[in-house]
């Protein structure tokens, strides 16, 4: 079976992609936000860190991780995949080595999980350093996806 896509569907394709990821990248900024929040929960004492484990940071960083996880490599691949549809090939360059980069982190950080649980701190502090890298790739992953719509928006 052969299923063919009009022109018009496989052009709009090429948008799901960065607007999803520039949704990521927000939730991300977030889950690094609840993850400082984390941080500081651990670090206070008496009243300011009852006050803070009131706002259940933890679970809600753990909760993010696990949304930004499947969302992050769900979009890596959808991207691969819209761009296979439209040019019958990837473009090996910066921006796809950076996202498969990006989705090998994710995966490391998520795994270390288990033993941040049991209170490793080489794994809190690997944890931590996989995420500012992945934040840093992320960023840069939005200015040069900008630049790829720029692209294709001027080749339409």
């Amino acid at each position: 079976m052969n299923l063919e896509l009009s022109a018009s569907f496989k052009y709009w394709l090429n948008f799901l992609h960065p607007v999803i990821m520039w949704v990521l990248l927000a939730l991300s900024l977030y889950a690094a936000y609840l993850g400082l929040q984390v941080q500081r929960t651990r670090n206070a004492q008496g009243e300011e860190k009852k006050e803070l484990i009131k706002g259940k940071y933890n679970i809600r960083h753990y909760q993010m991780g696990s949304i930004l996880l499947g969302l992050l490599v769900a979009g890596a691949v959808g991207g691969m995949a819209v761009t296979y549809i439209n040019n019958g090939k990837l473009f090996v360059g910066p921006h796809l080595l950076a996202g498969l980069g990006m989705t090998s982190l994710i995966a490391f950080s998520a795994a270390l999980s288990p033993y941040m649980q049991k209170g490793a701190n080489w794994a809190r502090v690997t944890h931590i350093l996989l995420n500012f890298t992945l934040l840093g790739l992320f960023t840069w992953q939005a200015v040069t996806g900008v630049q790829i719509v720029q692209r294709i928006l001027t080749n339409a």
